[in-house]
């Protein structure tokens, strides 16, 4: 009985001092980044073919398939193909874009569906925001700012989207519009009308701003030295017991 309570302990001793013996750390660790540092590189390319593999086959099942808008002439010929359904919609948006896409088409098309009471709310939010995306990079935020929100001593970051003026001209409680984005959607937020003297400027670049929007953070631009002092709240005195 001793012989073998003596072996059992030398087997756990001598396991014990391999598990954590420095070479089986540093092994370990080297694992796990390597790991790590692959998942970081491949999951944006997994996502962004992800991503149009799916539009391809909407796209595509748009006119191929059982219920596709070509079944009109036959299945199964010899130019029905995956991908002819992507093929026809790249040649479509190059004919409108080639013949209709005029300043004078863009006012008819606007116009007419404009005054029709369904389709003019759904024309109206879809032509903001076709028009928003085309337009270039940051053409509608003039500068990235951080404002105390929700509460004071928090920052916020914002993007300057106008102004709302004093209506007798002067600049006189002006307020300045920021859109305070959502994380990770920019497309949603909160808009705030702060006056110009509580806006901290930043020298931020609105491509870097919406690249920590979209990383919630992870991908962080180098802080302006303003925002990293922050004052202290002032403490309000309790009224003495009486």
């Amino acid at each position: 009985m001793n012989t073998s309570d003596e072996q059992q302990d030398d087997y756990s001793d001598s396991h014990e001092v391999i598990s954590k013996s420095p070479i089986h750390r540093r092994v370990e660790r080297h694992v796990s980044r390597r790991i790590v540092s692959g998942f970081v590189v491949l999951v944006p390319v997994l996502v962004t073919l992800w991503v149009i593999l799916i539009v391809f086959f909407f796209v595509d099942k748009l006119f191929r398939g059982p219920n596709g808008l070509l079944t009109i002439f036959g299945e199964d010929r010899a130019w029905d193909f995956p991908g002819l359904g992507v093929l026809i919609t790249l040649v479509m948006f190059y004919i409108v874009g080639s013949f209709f896409a005029g300043e004078r088409l863009q006012r008819w098309q606007d116009a007419i569906l404009n005054r029709i009471p369904v389709v003019k709310g759904i024309y109206g939010v879809a032509r903001q925001a076709t028009k928003a995306l085309s337009g270039p990079g940051g053409h509608h935020f003039s500068r990235v700012v951080f404002v105390e929100w929700p509460r004071p001593g928090v920052r916020a970051l914002g993007f300057v989207t106008g102004h709302l003026y004093n209506p007798d001209g002067t600049d006189r409680n002006t307020k300045v519009a920021v859109y305070i984005p959502t994380v990770p959607n920019p497309t949603s937020g909160m808009l705030a009308f702060v006056s110009e003297e509580d806006i901290i400027e930043s020298n931020i670049t609105v491509q870097d701003a919406m690249k920590t929007v979209f990383s919630g953070g992870i991908v962080l631009p180098e802080a302006p030295k303003n925002i990293l002092r922050t004052p202290m709240s002032p403490q309000v005195e309790e009224p003495p017991n009486e």
